[in-house]
């Protein structure tokens, strides 16, 4: 199954960048945001001693008006009930200059950026390939996850095929 190999592909990230960062507790900085936000979320709070910290792009009761189900809204409070901290970022002109607001700030604030990404360029402003090139022009270790997304403007899911979970990373040292 395709979100099998993904999250195999989420494990094998996450020991990484444990391996390289040796001793020091394991901080993830989300927006949690439905999809591979919290399936890194979840593979991470599943570790020994590790932390979140939310990074919420809009005030939580506007954010979460984003989420397809009552279900995912419960999921999204159950994570951040289990956060270390929870930053609200200040108003921003747009929803996606919001969103391109988050994902700046996790950028300014960690050390490896943990990408779940089809590798293709930006589909919207502050999405993964837009984080991905900011992260490269900034030379910050990449532990690349591949994954399929959606074809532009459908609900459609795309595929890797033998690529789907595979991990690249870049300036990520042992």
């Amino acid at each position: 199954m395709e979100l099998e190999k993904v999250e195999a592909g989420i494990e094998t990230a996450l020991d990484r960048i444990e391996e390289s960062f040796s001793g020091r507790p394991l901080t993830l900085l989300s927006s949690l945001a439905e999809g591979a936000d919290r399936l890194v979320a979840r593979n991470a709070l599943g570790r020994p001693g590790a932390r979140l910290i939310a990074v919420l792009p809009l005030p939580r009761s506007d954010y979460m008006q984003d989420f397809e189900s009552p279900e995912s809204r419960e999921e999204f409070l159950g994570f951040l009930a289990d956060a270390v901290e929870v930053i609200e970022l200040p108003p921003a002109p747009t929803r996606n200059a919001a969103y391109e607001a988050a994902g700046e700030y996790c950028l300014n604030h960690c050390d490896v950026l943990v990408a779940v990404w089809d590798g293709q360029g930006a589909q919207g402003q502050g999405g993964s390939g837009a984080t991905v090139t900011l992260a490269r022009e900034r030379g910050l270790p990449i532990a690349w996850v591949h994954a399929g997304n959606r074809r532009p403007g459908t609900m459609e899911p795309t595929s890797l095929g033998d690529e789907q979970g595979k991990v690249t990373c870049e300036r990520l040292k042992l």
